[in-house]
């Protein structure tokens, strides 16, 4: 939509434990944000609240549901993204199944914004500030929360043949000639 989910400051914090996002990265996806709602609404002139994301239930019902749906996208993308371990061809499919999955679940509730900033711009556009408080504090907890509960349980960062010889991963890989035996050629 306007910004990329992947791409919130909210998640930037979570992951490095500290806030590193440059001021103009974060001007950058407010402005962009912003533009785009504008943009649509010009384009789109009769439909005023385009984009816009506010709770269809109760603020407190849409709260969990950006924190359960930042959670589990965070935390998929901790397994995939930051984690020597996971590193594989289907990285970037977990990530958008994940993205897509929490979109479909989380929609119907509260919009499935995942992304402070992705609601602002909207917001600011159609001058509908409902709930906007939601977006703001469950995106930011439930990053906060899923990036520190795979940091808990992950066990070390040690590659996975070094922890265990003998263990199985479901993970892609290309056979060589080396791989087939002499009997099966």
């Amino acid at each position: 939509m306007a910004t990329s989910l992947a791409s919130s400051p909210a998640k930037e914090w979570d992951v490095t434990f500290r806030l590193t996002i440059p001021p103009l990265y974060a001007a950058a996806q407010l402005s962009g944000a912003t533009c785009a709602a504008f943009t649509l609404r010009l384009l789109l002139h009769p439909i005023k609240h385009l984009g816009t994301t506010t709770p269809s239930g109760s603020d407190l019902q849409a709260l969990v549901m950006e924190i359960v749906v930042t959670f589990s996208m965070m935390f998929v993308t901790c397994a995939v993204a930051t984690d020597t371990k996971a590193v594989g061809e289907l990285a970037g499919l977990a990530v958008g199944s994940a993205v897509c999955i929490t979109s479909i679940l989380a929609g119907p509730v509260s919009g499935g914004s995942m992304n402070p900033v992705r609601t602002l711009g909207p917001a600011m556009a159609s001058d509908n500030y409902k709930g906007l408080w939601v977006y703001f504090v469950g995106p930011v907890t439930g990053t906060l929360l899923g990036a520190w509960s795979y940091k808990f349980i992950r066990a070390s960062d040690k590659p996975v043949h070094l922890i265990s010889p003998h263990s199985f991963s479901l993970k892609l890989r290309r056979m060589s000639r080396s791989d087939v035996g002499e009997g099966e050629r």
